[in-house]
């Protein structure tokens, strides 16, 4: 299947060769053909898109290009509030909440000229890995609708993956961008822990949540960060720049432990092709981080007053989640938080000696919708074990981003990981991009 870039399609727009009207249209046809299947959008702003695509049109026809975000459809997590339109967070706690001021990550896409297309479902609340929890539905997966499409960015990634979308915006606390990236066969950028703001976006866990973008290419995802970083990094220019004298690590114990077998050929083949263009990989080893506290304090937090008016419109798994986390003092979270600040703070010595670390970004081949459906019970800890590798960079609150990086037999795509130094997006987008050039995996004819 092969689309168009934003890169290139931003060309053609500037270059009145397209309307931003007529990608609006392509994009609103398709999710009309196969949003029934897939459950991609819970909400489509089909009225709207059409007048930001009309304004941008004029616009870049006067001569105000605004940049390569400019008439670009583009979608939004159902937990980035938008004003004037409905943010559920895939609950129907929140089923007619109609926010009254915009997310920040959407003032700054609707600043760069983009056209937002709607709300994509996910996983109710964010609380989850597969996007099969909601309250619109499970998500499936675009490659074979048979499948999950991960989460609780799911609804987001197999929209991009399947041309709804030019892009979109996700969230990730334990990898959720990252994780349904992998296996919809998409590119997911997790960015430091505060280079965009989650003001405005339904909380899971404030010190672990992130927001980034979910996109095609790895130049479409500088692109996208360019535009919603909330201090300037020039990405998509440094793209190009090269990693010859960049140092791999590789951490085998932990992430790479008990992997299916199809991800260990394509992961390491991946790491080969990669070692013909750098200094050096050195294999290395990470510390790995299980407490739960400050997840739990927060997450609890935040939903101990809904529970208590609203606990009838949870559903039964996302409640049972929540109630089964012990509880947690206050004492206990300012422990916790300042021991997850210091590893935080300690995890930057990992880059003394090298540029990016290289991992699977999913350890297990992907599920299927009726095999996690049919007992409920066994859900959670597959869950557990799809985000087991994408988990402890939010921790760290580091940079990472996830690659195609081959198929399985299945024909169901595989992910790499390419995590970065506190700051250090602009590798984590070099090595992605210099990989992404050498597999021939952008077919998006730029």
């Amino acid at each position: 299947m092969k689309f168009r870039s934003i890169a290139k399609t931003a060309q053609q727009l500037r270059q009145r060769e397209i309307s931003p009207v007529d990608l609006v249209r392509e994009c609103l046809d398709k999710i009309g053909r196969i949003n029934p299947t897939l459950n991609a959008f819970i909400t489509v702003t089909a009225e709207s898109a059409l007048a930001e695509a009309q304004k941008a049109e004029q616009e870049i026809q006067s001569g105000k290009w605004r940049g390569p975000l400019h008439g670009i459809p583009i979608g939004l997590k159902d937990l980035i509030d938008t004003a004037g339109t409905r943010t559920t967070a895939g609950s129907a706690v929140f089923r007619n909440r109609i926010p009254s001021e915009d997310a920040d990550v959407v003032k700054k896409l609707k600043s760069a000229g983009a056209v937002l297309l709607g709300k994509q479902n996910l996983h109710e609340f964010a609380y989850g890995g597969s996007s099969l929890i909601s309250h619109f539905g499970p998500v499936r997966n675009s490659v074979n609708p048979e499948f999950i499409a991960g989460g609780s960015s799911g609804g987001s990634a197999t929209a991009v993956a399947s041309g709804m979308c030019y892009a979109a915006i996700g969230t990730d606390t334990a990898g959720s961008i990252r994780e349904p990236a992998a296996i919809c066969g998409v590119v997911g950028l997790k960015p430091s822990y505060g280079l965009v703001s989650t003001r405005g976006i339904i909380p899971l866990s404030q010190t672990l949540d992130h927001a980034g973008p979910i996109t095609r290419t790895v130049e479409d995802a500088a692109i996208l960060l360019d535009a919603i970083a909330e201090t300037p990094g020039n990405y998509s220019q440094a793209l190009t720049a090269g990693i010859r004298n960049f140092v791999l690590g590789v951490p085998r114990k932990y992430f790479y432990e008990e992997l299916n077998g199809e991800i260990v050929a394509a992961v390491e083949g991946a790491i080969e092709r990669l070692a013909g263009k750098v200094k050096a990989v050195r294999e290395i080893e990470l510390p790995i981080d299980q407490d739960r506290t400050v997840f739990n304090a927060e997450s609890q937090a935040y939903h101990r007053d809904k529970i208590a008016s609203s606990a009838d419109l949870y559903d039964p798994e996302t409640l049972r989640r929540l109630n089964a986390a012990a509880p947690v003092s206050e004492a206990e979270y300012q422990n916790a938080l300042a021991e997850l600040k210091r590893v935080r703070q300690k995890i930057g010595q990992i880059f003394r000696e090298l540029d990016v670390i290289v991992t699977p970004a999913v350890p297990v081949s992907t599920p299927r919708v009726s095999d996690l459906l049919e007992d409920i019970s066994q859900l959670r800890p597959a869950e557990i074990l799809l985000l087991r590798n994408t988990r402890p960079v939010n921790v760290w609150g580091l940079p990472a981003i996830s690659v195609p990086c081959g198929f399985n037999s299945q024909g169901l795509p595989i992910g790499l990981q390419i995590v970065g130094r506190p700051g250090g997006e602009a590798e984590v987008l070099r090595v992605a991009y210099a990989y992404e050039q050498m597999t021939h995996a952008d077919s998006l004819g730029r």
